[in-house]
């Protein structure tokens, strides 16, 4: 895992990719490399941050030079090995170990032909001299990222967007539509970009720049097509054996020169990885988290630890627990300047913490169950949304009567929340809307009046184009089964905008690689073979994936409750946080800008203050925004509160 950049046509662009290369330090602590060519008219300038995994030797530094290509990677292969006999047998000679090499010369033999055949995560950017052509590649499910900006016939790009906003001098514009899908979904879709100018390379596709200034594009994986054959095997008959390709992306992921360990929250993903792991790699390390106790009551938690004690002694894993009582203070604008974009999910806090306490011990590598629950319909949405079809059969008056009870009770008093109140009140909130407006409304912040009522009347306009986004990727899909097309929708814009970007920024904040097994194009092939009526049976969610487990985990984790990898937002927000929240409704940055509307920000605060709704993610998610923008809008593209 690495930090990428680099410059093609751009203005001063040596001491612009030095810089880029020197914003991704954290990415690559291990090592660092420049390249630099003009070939007639086109110059271009390519770094690399390193962060040694395979091959740890000097043979898979990068920039990675051969016979008039080169490359700078970020990611890992877990086909290399398979690639590297194909390629060695048609008489392809190695130096080294890497997969950089590999992917270096299977770009060489079959060029973006190759991308559709590599079974891992990736961005990278490649140029050939003879050519004088680049070309920029991200992986097919949009695990790695890669940020660029194009200007004239110029380019540059970076792993990270806070490495185009430092060496733009302020220059780059905010996109006040990524900031109103912000506030909608707690993140900015992978379509778009916070700021005006940048752009994120769509996954599974390329990007070639030629020396006449010509930028062509293409998609080598499609998550459409993928879902589709899925759901022609499943019309066949032609269920997938889901234990043994988990078990066997499981393994490969598990391709390393240095130790792996993995997160272990003891529940059903994370424990079904631990435990195949430790069958492949006995005594593995795992890490843990908790909150303190008083935080875990007030906000209902459940007791995951008990779980993770359970998984990790059943199978001889070396457990590490943190507890943790974090300065929210301090993180929240330290994740803010690490996460590029307004990203409201408090995990990311937990990543960054347990990626610190495995880096602080030696450990590069980590295994995450995330994916799964998008995959296999995991989340309580997915059953929220099917119990909502049958609830919308109840008699009108009935449902008028439950509405009515269920608004007036607290959703915490001032020793305790009660979670079951939570999810109720959100339930009522989307089980009588259409298909895709429920689907939406389940996991969002607002509905179309709240969040209208919240921000400058100027962006109504701008409200409707994020609704209507959402709306044409829900249904851009034949597929006729409810529960996979949830899913579908997850997988393409859930997943990459939301769980695997702070992921990916949160651990390699750490310097840490973290790999996502579950987010396998193998498993994900898989799991939309699987009809929806075998992934949510009865109120059980990730069926058939508890099935593939049981074979492994005993029943009562197999089974156990929902956890929740999250963090004790009410807690922090009427403790830690209060002041702050106090100062952002009443002198933030985004109300003196008229982004925000200072009254409705006060009444969120003041119904959550009184227990009747819980709006501690939405105002956690106005802290995170606060503190982007404020970078954002310095004069350095990077303000004082957000320096790391």
């Amino acid at each position: 895992m690495c930090g990428i950049a680099g410059t093609y046509r751009w203005p001063d662009g040596k001491a612009v990719a030095d810089r880029l290369t020197e914003t991704l330090a954290h990415r690559g602590p291990d090592g660092a490399g420049r390249y630099s060519r003009r070939v007639g008219d086109v110059e271009v300038h390519l770094g690399h941050r390193r962060l040694a995994v395979v091959d740890l030797s000097e043979t898979g530094a990068q920039p990675m030079e051969s016979d008039g290509l080169v490359l700078t990677y970020n990611g890992e292969l877990y086909n290399a090995p398979e690639l590297r006999a194909e390629l060695a047998s048609a008489g392809v000679r190695f130096r080294g170990t890497s997969d950089t090499e590999v992917l270096l010369e299977a770009w060489r033999r079959w060029g973006t032909d190759c991308l559709p055949r590599l079974r891992g995560m990736f961005a990278f950017g490649i140029f050939d001299e003879r050519t004088g052509e680049l070309v920029l590649a991200r992986d097919q499910l949009g695990i790695k990222p890669l940020f660029l900006l194009r200007r004239g016939e110029g380019l540059v790009f970076a792993s990270e967007l806070k490495a185009l906003a430092a060496v733009s001098g302020g220059a780059l514009e905010v996109d006040h539509g990524a900031l109103v899908a912000s506030l909608l979904y707690y993140w900015v879709p992978d379509s778009r970009c916070a700021f005006r100018e940048a752009e994120k390379l769509p996954p599974g596709s390329w990007l070639r720049c030629r020396p006449d200034g010509r930028v062509e594009r293409g998609r080598f994986w499609d998550l459409r097509e993928v879902a589709a054959e899925g759901r022609d095997r499943a019309r066949a008959g032609e269920l997938p054996d889901l234990a043994a390709v988990v078990e066997e992306s499981t393994r490969r992921h598990l391709l390393s020169d240095v130790p792996v360990a993995t997160f272990l929250s003891g529940g059903l993903d994370s424990s079904y990885l631990t435990a195949l792991a430790a069958r492949d790699r006995p005594g593995i390390s795992a890490y843990t988290i908790g909150f303190r106790a008083e935080d875990a009551r007030f906000e209902a938690m459940p007791d995951d630890l008990r779980y993770a004690r359970q998984v990790a002694g059943r199978f001889g894993v070396e457990l590490h627990e943190i507890e943790i009582a974090p300065d929210v203070l301090e993180l929240l604008p330290r994740m803010t300047y690490h996460l590029d974009e307004p990203i409201g999910d408090p995990a990311a806090i937990n990543t960054f913490l347990i990626c610190s306490a495995a880096r602080e011990a030696g450990v590069k590598v980590l295994l995450s169950g995330m994916g799964a629950d998008e995959l296999f319909a995991g989340y309580r949405k997915h059953l929220a949304n099917l119990v909502a079809l049958r609830y919308q059969r109840v008699p009108r008056p009935l449902r008028r009567a439950v509405s009515g009870v269920v608004d007036r009770l607290p959703v915490a008093t001032a020793r305790r929340g009660y979670r079951s109140v939570r999810f109720a009140k959100r339930f009522l909130s989307f089980a009588e809307l259409p298909e895709e407006t429920a689907f939406r409304r389940s996991y969002t912040m607002y509905d179309r009046a709240e969040l209208l009522d919240l921000v400058d009347p100027d962006l109504a306009g701008t409200v409707d184009d994020v609704l209507a986004e959402h709306a044409d990727v829900y249904r851009d899909n034949d597929l006729d089964d409810f529960v996979n097309r949830m899913c579908l929708g997850d997988a393409r814009m859930f997943l990459p905008g939301l769980n695997l970007a702070y992921t990916d920024r949160a651990s390699m904040a750490a310097s840490t690689e973290v790999r996502v097994p579950f987010v396998d194009v193998e498993v994900v092939r898989a799991a939309f073979a699987v009809p929806g009526s075998r992934k949510i049976v009865g109120r059980r969610g990730k069926a058939v994936l508890k099935e593939a487990a049981s074979s492994v985990l005993p029943r009562e984790v197999v089974h156990r409750p929902k956890g929740l990898f999250s963090a004790p937002l009410r807690a922090w927000m009427s403790r830690d946080l209060a002041p702050l929240v106090r100062e952002v409704v009443h002198d933030g940055e985004l109300v003196r800008s008229g982004l925000l509307r200072r009254d409705a920000l006060r009444r969120l605060v003041a119904e959550d203050a009184a227990g009747h709704h819980d709006y501690s993610k939405h105002l956690w998610h106005v802290l995170t925004l606060e503190y982007w923008y404020r970078g954002a809008t310095s004069a350095s593209g990077q303000g004082p509160s957000l320096t790391a």
